[in-house]
């Protein structure tokens, strides 16, 4: 992204388009046909300058719009100095101008490089890893800045802010390696991914940095978080702003700070003009539906054969970890697990590109896993097969340690994966933990993909259901066919879970609705917990204990038990407590109905007779 002339240009990599904003906000599209293009910078001449990541290219745009090659060749990955027609990039991203030199950021080459009369030249960098002073090495370094004679170089894959010297030395300014959201003294600083950087005339640096804006500056410089660095999408105040993978940033003429807000689609500005915030009803229209995301690509299983159905062994929005009354190791399972077998292949479900500059991640773990646009793949080995050995597919990059041990692999920003492509291999978890949806908007795969096969004709399965009082008390509950006597607020907790067809009977499975109703005689009334528990899309975390009472667990081992608290309501980003609460309704008795539903629509009700006396 850059801002020039009042205009503010910026990459789109998923379109292959380099967008102009105008000052009204009116957007055109200045350059396309680009593939994966990144970063983007200006010469003196007014001649835009682009990193082209998926054709491993620099090109140039001129104030026409036409595009030309500047270095690199079309479609050709390497890594070689010399004539700019003939050097070669490994999907470059990074690019900063000053004066007649282009400097880039190789990402994947792990170096930095200019261009300057016709010519490339690594001034720094190597193979993949850490070290300052000459030769340096940088692990896939996507940002770069000039900032007076030197370079800045948003280090992604180090976590830090290096700084490369004239004489093509390196030193490190911020970050001490650690992944962390820490600021404070440079060194003892902390970053999680920084990618885009950027000086403004003062010498202050900003850096986007996971899901937060970064800045270094100060008469005794520290690093500072500018905003809420919780995934999501809010305007306002900066302190309470939130962002989703933030990649790229620059200044306008007034001193703005402009933001490529990646994951959320938006171009999003820091002034101190108060502009218009963003709407909830506006959030929502933006995020992708399920039923126009099923019918973008054909279904398919992540095995082959393509539509031989498999067993289901997790559904969107199931607690992962233990809930207690201590514990905060607990999360929202975020997409669904598909059996296979030990170190069978599995395959990509729609064709796609990556766009993330490190989108494989987790090497050699449970959680290995690739992050696409739309589509997330975890537990598998990525390109390998289970003994290790590679496939014959360049995509994957691997690296190796000075021993010859494999210690991780990358996937390129910019490379494209067909739908059936091998991803890799099954690990000892033995199923893909496939998400679908953009990161932080995941939404429930069994509506947003619609897999063949698939059917749910049984009902949930309500195993029991407990009502505690506003302390968690629990409220003693008489005999079959006698009714239980409320006066003050009271938690309802369904103990519920579900299967699908064809799954093991041993595979219990989260539900889609948890809710509660009331009713007198044959009347329904409302009680204020009209939703109750809902999973079209991932809840945030932060919401877990709003949904599942302490006993509540699932995972690779244990018992599976979910409690569902259904006087609570949840639904995407919204949560909240709630109670039901027999100060507002009249005395006498009512019916207390909790309900169950999967996905598919099958519903389970229990009644419970209540009396409520004052």
């Amino acid at each position: 992204m850059r801002s020039k002339d009042g205009v503010t240009y910026v990459s789109d990599g998923e379109k292959g388009n380099i967008w102009t904003i105008a000052a009204d906000g009116t957007t055109s599209v200045f350059a396309s046909g680009l593939d994966t293009p990144s970063s983007i910078a200006f010469n003196k001449n007014g001649d835009l300058f682009v990193a082209d990541s998926g054709t491993n290219t620099i090109k140039k745009v001129d104030k026409t719009g036409s595009i030309s090659l500047v270095a690199g060749v079309e479609g050709r990955s390497g890594n070689t100095d010399g004539d700019s027609s003939t050097t070669l990039f490994n999907a470059p991203i990074g690019i900063a101008v000053s004066g007649d030199k282009i400097y880039v950021a190789d990402t994947y080459n792990d170096s930095i490089r200019v261009i300057e009369n016709g010519r490339t030249t690594t001034i720094a960098g190597s193979t993949a890893g850490y070290a300052d002073g000459t030769p340096a090495k940088f692990d896939t370094p996507a940002g770069i800045a000039v900032w007076q004679d030197k370079l800045l170089v948003a280090d992604t894959g180090n976590n830090r802010i290096r700084v490369v010297e004239p004489d093509g030395s390196v030193w490190t300014l911020a970050g001490n390696g650690s992944s962390d959201l820490a600021g404070g003294m440079l060194l003892s600083s902390s970053f999680v991914q920084p990618t885009g950087i950027a000086v403004d005339p003062d010498g202050t640096i900003y850096v986007t940095d996971g899901n937060a804006i970064r800045k270094i500056g100060g008469v005794l410089p520290i690093v500072t978080t500018l905003n809420n660095a919780g995934r999501g999408i809010r305007d306002g105040s900066l302190a309470i702003s939130r962002f989703n993978r933030p990649s790229g940033l620059a200044l306008d003429n007034k001193g703005d700070l402009i933001i490529a807000d990646s994951e959320n689609r938006l171009v999003r500005r820091i002034s101190a003009d108060k502009g218009i915030e963003i709407t909830p009803d506006e959030i929502t229209a933006r995020r992708d539906k399920p039923e126009e995301f099923r019918t973008a690509q054909p279904a398919r299983w992540p095995y082959d054969p393509p539509v031989a159905k498999r067993d289901i062994a997790g559904t969107l929005g199931e607690v992962r970890g233990e809930v207690t009354t201590v514990s905060d190791q607990v999360w929202f399972h975020n997409g669904l697990d598909i059996a296979g077998s030990y170190g069978e292949t599995a395959r990509f479900v729609r064709t796609e590109k990556v766009l993330k500059p490190i989108a494989a991640e987790n090497f050699n773990t449970l959680r290995e896993l690739i992050r696409l646009p739309t589509m997330g793949y975890i537990h598998i080995r990525l390109g390998r097969d289970s003994g290790s050995n590679l496939f014959n597919d360049p995509r994957f990059q691997f690296q190796r340690d000075t021993a010859g041990k494999l210690v991780n692999v990358r996937v390129s920003r910019g490379t494209r994966f067909d739908a059936g492509d091998p991803i890799g291999t099954l690990n000892p978890m033995n199923h893909v933990h496939l998400i679908a949806g953009r990161s932080g908007s995941e939404m429930n795969a069994l509506d947003a993909l619609v897999l063949p096969g698939i059917s749910d004709s049984r009902p949930p399965v309500i195993e029991k259901v407990t009502l505690f009082d506003a302390n968690w008390r629990e409220i003693e509950t008489p005999s079959a066919n006698s009714r239980i006597t409320l006066r003050d607020r009271i938690r309802i907790v369904v103990k519920t879970f579900d299967q699908v067809d064809g799954n093991n009977e041993r595979r219990r499975l989260g539900l889609y609705r948890v809710w509660y109703q009331l009713f007198r005689g044959d009347a329904p009334i409302s009680t204020g917990s009209d939703t109750g528990i809902k999973f079209d899309r991932t809840p945030p975390n932060e919401a877990v204990k709003f949904v599942y009472a302490n006993g509540s667990h699932s995972g690779a081992t244990g018992e599976t038990i979910f409690n569902y608290i259904a006087t609570n309501s949840v639904e995407a980003d919204n949560y909240r407590e709630g109670f039901l609460d027999p100060s507002q309704l009249e005395i006498g008795t009512y019916i207390l109905r909790v309900a169950a539903a999967d996905y598919f629509g099958n519903t389970t009700t229990r009644d419970l007779t209540i009396e409520v006396i004052k």
